[in-house]
């Protein structure tokens, strides 16, 4: 089979591979039929995880299509159609039993980091009861991979974790994929305001489309921090999130910070913040960080199914072929001149 494949830092092709194969009874094999790009995938490449072996299949989201199923699987069956959940869990280990799927002991954050990915014909997942979910009838496959990743993360470790209440002023740093997916699940719990905060005029354009209330370009980042207190009031966000995952975003969200405010840090880091306590430690503040554990899937599986989350299909920009997977990353890697969010990838 061909695999999207990390090499070495800055450096991916599609080579062949054998097929995987069932290695424990509660394995399934995946039929991809769709996948996309994260900014995750981005990092590996660069270098920013260097756990990731050489020669690992790159990706973590998708659908596809049961082909083989260990004995031990109870919950699918050969054919079934399955969203496959970014994050591995066995169910059972102290960490599952708390629902905190990214930590379980035999699992997390394997697929595309630890173990051969979803950017391949075939997948092996693991404790597949636990990890992937039946696809409702009605729902559209392409917007059904928004729910592997990018849903649950904004949902748990932007909204979640950072409080949000009905009333709250909130700002979200970064109006890529993830920003975005932040920005309609804290609609859920009717914010007051909402001010998305980027680079790229285009995406705020979007944001302000799907929800945004104020938009802030921070080219300028002194112009940017004045118009977020003009538009809190004179006293700053109740929540911050961070979601591009580099120190100047950290900290423009320390900046912008109200007294009991909240900053929900959902970007990946690279490279090394600084921590302003010397000005945080007087505003009792609370700072989260995390990895998502998808507990909230199912939930957003219902109500996406049941048309409660408009406009998801808005985040794809691209469609690609397998066969031009790298085409595929070479735009998603531009995406401020190609203007890419999601990318698609159909086999």
């Amino acid at each position: 089979m061909r695999a999207l494949t990390y090499l070495e830092p800055t450096k991916i092709d599609v080579i062949e591979k054998e097929l995987p194969k069932i290695e424990k009874s509660t394995d399934v094999i995946v039929k991809m039929l769709k996948t996309t790009i994260c900014g995750t995938d981005l990092h590996i490449i660069s270098g920013d995880t260097p756990e990731v072996p050489k020669g690992l299949t790159l990706g973590h989201e998708g659908v596809g299509e049961i082909a083989e199923i260990g004995e031990s699987v109870t919950n699918f069956k050969v054919g079934d159609k399955v969203l496959i959940s970014c994050i591995t869990s066995c169910g059972h280990c102290e960490y599952c039993k708390q629902s905190l799927y990214a930590h379980c002991k035999d699992g997390g954050w394997i697929l595309g980091h630890l173990i051969d990915g979803t950017q391949a014909e075939y997948v092996r997942i693991p404790h597949a009861d636990n990890s992937l979910y039946l696809i409702p009838e009605n729902m559209n496959d392409d917007v059904v991979v928004m729910l592997s990743d990018i849903l649950p993360t904004g949902l748990e470790i932007g909204v979640l974790n950072g409080q949000v209440k009905p009333g709250d002023t909130l700002a979200i740093i970064g109006a890529g994929p993830v920003g975005i997916a932040t920005l309609l699940t804290a609609q859920f719990y009717s914010p007051a305001k909402i001010i998305v905060v980027d680079l790229d005029d285009n995406r705020l354009e979007l944001a302000k489309k799907l929800g945004a209330t104020d938009t802030v370009n921070s080219k300028n980042p002194e112009a940017a921090i004045q118009r977020i207190f003009e538009l809190s009031n004179g006293v700053g966000v109740d929540v911050a999130m961070e979601v591009v995952g580099f120190p100047a975003t950290f900290d423009l969200c320390q900046k912008i910070l109200s007294p009991g405010g909240r900053i929900a840090n959902v970007g990946v880091h690279g490279a090394s913040v600084e921590l302003h306590l010397e000005d945080l430690w007087i505003k009792n503040i609370t700072l989260t960080t995390g990895l998502v554990s998808t507990s909230s899937t199912p939930m957003l599986l219902k109500t996406v199914s049941a048309g409660r989350i408009n406009h998801i299909e808005e985040l794809i920009t691209h469609h690609f072929s397998f066969d031009d997977i790298l085409k595929a990353h070479d735009i998603f890697k531009n995406a401020a001149k190609t203007k890419a969010l999601k990318v698609i990838i159909d086999f």
